[in-house]
């Protein structure tokens, strides 16, 4: 494993603060990500609704 060093000079044989800066720094990209396929989440809801309302149609015209 490579030894790296920090800015400040303290020795870091893990990485871990390089990987935790990395995490960090793409955080705010992946919760941009996250948040555009709302339009999709509301079509499944919309159909879900649908779905729902056929099937309590056909339950109350079999009971007729």
């Amino acid at each position: 494993m490579a030894n790296t060093q920090n800015p400040q000079g303290n020795h870091d044989p893990a990485g871990s603060t390089q990987m935790f800066r990395a995490f960090v720094d793409e955080a705010p990209q992946a919760q941009r990500q996250a948040a555009a396929p709302a339009g999709p989440r509301v079509g499944l809801i919309v159909g879900v609704v649908v779905a729902v309302a056929i099937v309590a149609a056909v339950a109350w015209l079999a009971l007729k």
